[in-house]
Formats: structure tokens, sequence, C-alpha cells
């Protein structure tokens, strides 16, 4: 196991429990979190493939970006 691949799955975890608990419950607080959790993945996958796992994580981001901050804007008009 490398150190990525270790260092990945922690930052991971931590993420994924700080966007499902977050302690101020606001949604720019959860897209933060789940940001942090992106880049754990990044790290797994870095641990595997370095192109294959760019260009996911370049397009992933881009996409969940674009959507979060979509759903942020809706909820705060209504």
């Amino acid at each position: 196991m490398t150190p990525e691949f270790i260092l990945g799955l922690g930052i991971l975890v931590i993420g994924v429990i700080a966007a499902g608990f977050p302690n101020p419950k606001t949604y720019l607080n959860r897209f933060i979190n789940l940001e942090i959790s992106g880049f754990g993945l990044l790290l797994v996958m870095l641990s595997y493939n370095e192109t294959l796992a760019l260009l996911t994580f370049i397009a992933v981001t881009a996409i969940s970006t674009f959507v979060l901050l979509r759903v942020l804007e809706r909820r705060e008009v209504n």
C-alpha cells in the first residue's frame, strides 16, 4: 500500500463523516466537506493511474461544483 492510498483513504473517510454530520448545517459547509472527500478520492486514484485519476477528478469536480452551486442558489432564493 502506497502512502497516497493510505492518506487518501483517511481524507476520504474524514470528508464523508464531515459531510454527513456537519457542525453548522449549511449547504456551503456540506459543499466544502464534499470537496475534501473528493480530494481524498483523487489521492486514492493517484495510487493506481495518474492520468486517469487527474482527468476523472477534473471532470467530476467541474460537474459537481456546477450542480451543487445551482442547488445552493435555488435554496437561497426560496
